[in-house]
């Protein structure tokens, strides 16, 4: 459980310093330079990746709370919007129009439909507290950027249909690879 959390929070950490504590993470970036300073946050996010795996697959399941039975139905739902939001963040889309944060909010429908699914401790942790950042990171970032002014360019319809097919595509993968990642498979006998 101590790797679980040091993952999120270690997460947690290092993508908030740019909303919560610019100054900061301004001046140690000044003293290591932009490229190591790139490299740095890259490393301290891949270990804390690598710590919420590993501190995952190493904690046994305690059941906090009753699941209800049509949490892991809406979930695999919500996760296919959840990959659409997060993969139009970066670029043009028509959704920019009505959700600020495509990203940070497909994270939290994420995090929501995990704890639908599943009413284990180290859910709690580990989407609880991701959750909880990208949460806390929208309020941040709003704040810091000022009134909301929404992209004035959108996606062609075409290019909506690609970011659909891919969201798709990512969900397959996830899918197939989730008792790899998780060490627990969503269908057939390993599934929980």
């Amino acid at each position: 459980m101590t790797l679980l959390i040091a993952g999120v929070f270690l997460w947690s950490i290092v993508h908030l310093m740019k909303s919560v504590t610019p100054g900061l993470r301004g001046s140690i970036q000044g003293a290591i330079g932009e490229g190591p300073h790139k490299g740095l946050v890259a490393l301290l996010i891949l270990t804390s990746v690598g710590l919420m795996i590993f501190g995952w697959r190493s904690v046994p399941a305690q059941f906090v709370y009753d699941a209800p039975n049509w949490g892991r139905h809406l979930n695999m739902l919500l996760m296919v919007f959840a990959l659409y939001l997060i993969g139009v963040a970066q670029g043009k889309s028509r959704i920019k129009q009505w959700i600020r944060h495509p990203m940070l909010t497909g994270v939290l429908i994420w995090c929501a439909g995990h704890l639908l699914a599943n009413g284990d401790n180290k859910s709690l942790i580990l989407f609880g507290g991701l959750g909880l950042w990208a949460l806390i990171s929208i309020f941040t970032v709003s704040r810091n950027e000022g009134p909301w002014v929404k992209p004035s360019e959108v996606a062609t319809p075409g290019r909506e249909m690609i970011s659909i097919v891919i969201a798709l595509v990512l969900y397959t993968v996830l899918f197939g690879a989730h008792r790899f990642i998780a060490g627990v498979a969503l269908v057939g006998p390993y599934a929980p």
